[in-house]
């Protein structure tokens, strides 16, 4: 079994990163206000918006676009690894899969395990790492899977 790499903080630079370890990206507990919000001003479907109109949709509930998933996601990951590192951002995200709808009351969990690592060949000072990543609800089911490959600082070029 991997091991589980707690959110340490250090500067995670393009060396801290080994294929096969999984990082803990911690908690976020998810609130109908913060749903309603987000989705008043990105995505103002129905279901996002009213608890009526979520419970008469086929998601059960308030729930969250999947583009608040996905930024909540990434406050996840900013706070575990990005802004304690030498990260220069990401050239896109390869696969992004909503599983379950995220409802207002869910508590979120996550996590990242690194799939690859490999210098850059052509920026030398770089290196890329693909992580695969999910998100899961306090009943153990995946709500968000991405994998996504960031680019990092490597440690001689980071000072």
């Amino acid at each position: 079994m991997d091991k589980i790499a707690p959110a340490i903080a250090r500067k995670w630079a393009f060396e801290d990163f080994a294929e096969g370890v999984t990082i803990d990206l911690g908690a976020k507990d998810v609130t109908a206000a913060e749903i309603v919000d987000f989705a008043s001003e990105f995505d103002p479907q129905p279901m996002h918006l009213d608890e009526s109109a979520g419970q008469a949709s086929i998601l059960g509930g308030l729930s969250a676009s999947g583009w608040h998933t996905c930024s909540m996601f990434m406050r996840l990951l900013c706070d575990a690894i990005l802004l304690d590192s030498t990260s220069q951002g990401a050239p896109g995200v390869d696969h992004i899969r909503w599983k379950k709808p995220v409802l207002a009351g869910d508590r979120l969990s996550g996590q990242a395990t690194i799939v690859a690592t490999r210098p850059s060949k052509s920026r030398p000072t770089l290196g890329l790492v693909t992580m695969r990543s999910e998100l899961v609800n306090q009943r153990g089911e995946t709500v968000l899977e991405l994998e996504n490959t960031g680019m990092f600082l490597k440690r001689g070029a980071a000072a």
